[in-house]
């Protein structure tokens, strides 16, 4: 490999614009998941008694089963409620997701550099393994990016049901009770969690065009078959 010499050209090439694109768009879905926090208030209305509030704190990565809704030997509307916590686990999908995320951007970072200061030996036809690499890497990203958007779409609606009203009604004990009636009157706000989803997929629409312009570096685009041998014809003369 040669040293390193500066050169932008790549990057109004589409092999290089869309990798910008694939980096900044990694920066937006980890960002977006991984520094979620929020909080939802419930309030229980017990029918002539004073009525309760309880406070909820919702964070990644998601595992609902260890925030406890209810502490030990609580007392609710007159009522004593055992310990009880939040139903749901989605840390595994949101945490893939964020590792997918931060993976594809240092790949894409590396991949820029390369671009940018190693392009001759990129495009070297002696036995450069660099567009095979990176046409492989596309694929295998554009994949996982569709397994794991998948996944953490589904787990972010889990915890939206979880926490929700009915959520709350079917966890929680002391709301099935006759003349008391659980609500979720301040929920938070989620909105991050769903920008995170659309990044997702949008990475996905990124890494699967990226596919095409990889491929065209590599030797299996630009290897031309053999032309094939056309018969000649020999005169054979006519007997007079």
């Amino acid at each position: 490999m040669t040293g390193f010499r500066l050169n932008l050209t790549p990057l109004k090439e589409p092999l290089g614009f869309i990798k910008i694109l694939e980096w900044l768009t990694a920066i937006f879905a980890f960002g977006s998941c991984g520094s979620f926090s929020g909080r939802n208030i419930i309030t229980l209305f017990c029918g002539g008694v004073r009525n309760e509030t309880l406070n909820v704190t919702i964070h990644y990565p998601f595992r609902l089963n260890e925030v406890m809704l209810v502490s030990a030997n609580s007392t609710l509307c007159g009522r004593l409620v055992q310990e009880t916590h939040l139903v749901g686990d989605s840390a595994f999908s949101a945490e893939v997701f964020v590792a997918v995320a931060i993976m594809a951007f240092c790949y894409s970072m590396a991949t820029l550099l390369v671009y940018l200061g190693y392009m001759d030996s990129y495009r070297d036809p002696q036995g450069s393994s660099w567009p095979q690499t990176d046409f492989s890497m596309t694929i295998l990203f554009a994949t996982i990016w569709l397994v794991c958007s998948s996944a953490w779409a589904k787990g972010l609606q889990n915890v939206r049901d979880a926490t929700g009203t009915a959520g709350i009604q079917a966890t929680l004990s002391v709301c099935q009770a006759q003349g008391v009636v659980c609500e979720v009157t301040e929920r938070a706000n989620m909105r991050s969690l769903s920008v995170s989803v659309v990044f997702g997929f949008l990475n996905l629409v990124l890494w699967l065009g990226n596919v095409w312009f990889t491929y065209k570096e590599t030797p299996w685009h630009s290897r031309t078959p053999p032309a094939e041998e056309v018969p000649v014809r020999r005169h054979v003369p006519v007997p007079i």
